[in-house]
């Protein structure tokens, strides 16, 4: 008869607690930086580009109505009815804008900033544009109620760089959240007995004495 190879042992948990407690620390940093690295060279680039818009008053108003109604625009500029005037030119459906598509005041100027998120620098600087326009138009309509029309400040700029994070920010970031929690499982492990720790056992403590329970006779 053949000799069967002998089986490779399994990791038991008195092994794992054998090991030194740096070795939970160093295999989870390791771990997290391999992942975090993973994910930005596996995930797709964002592209994100602004475009701006000013509130501007007429003669009949004021800067500070401007900047009440800027922050008014602001709230709108995703709304179904302005994406839906923006769907056309941006070449996406509304939906795509309203998941990608973010508008943003200033609390010291009466200015929009109307910022879109793409795979490509080309849709990115297009849907900003669309939403922005879409905003000023719809903001025509009621200027001789308001006197604030709204006046594109500049165009979006097609982005050259991604704005998503690149695989060393990933790998950097998944290490440090790897060694935390490598850390968290050190706390938590449970405490390997030592020899002298099983040659001296801690006291029970015994019945009381006689003499303390019916007191000297």
């Amino acid at each position: 008869m053949t000799e069967q190879p002998p089986r490779p042992r399994r990791l038991s948990l008195a092994r794992v607690r054998r090991l030194p407690p740096w070795s939970l620390v160093a295999a989870g940093t390791v771990a997290g930086g391999l992942l975090g690295g993973a994910y930005g060279v596996l995930a797709p680039p964002v592209y994100s580009a602004t475009s701006y818009v000013v509130a501007v008053p007429d003669q009949k108003s004021d800067p500070a109505a401007a900047l009440g109604f800027a922050q008014a625009y602001g709230r709108v500029a995703t709304q179904v009815a302005v994406l839906g005037d923006a769907q056309r030119q941006a070449g996406v459906p509304v939906r795509t804008l309203r998941r990608d598509v973010r508008a943003e005041t200033s609390p010291d100027a009466p200015m929009i900033a109307v910022t879109a998120l793409a795979s490509r620098p080309g849709p990115a600087a297009a849907m900003a544009d669309a939403v922005s326009a879409a905003l000023t138009r719809h903001a025509t309509q009621t200027t001789g109620s308001t006197h604030i029309s709204l006046v594109r400040f500049a165009r979006a700029v097609r982005p050259t760089d991604p704005s998503s994070a690149s695989p060393a920010v990933t790998g950097l970031v998944g290490a440090s959240a790897g060694g935390l929690l490598g850390g968290l499982a050190l706390l938590v492990r449970p405490r390997r007995n030592t020899p002298g720790d099983l040659a001296h056992p801690p006291a029970v403590p015994g019945p009381a004495p006689a003499a303390d329970v019916h007191g000297r006779l």
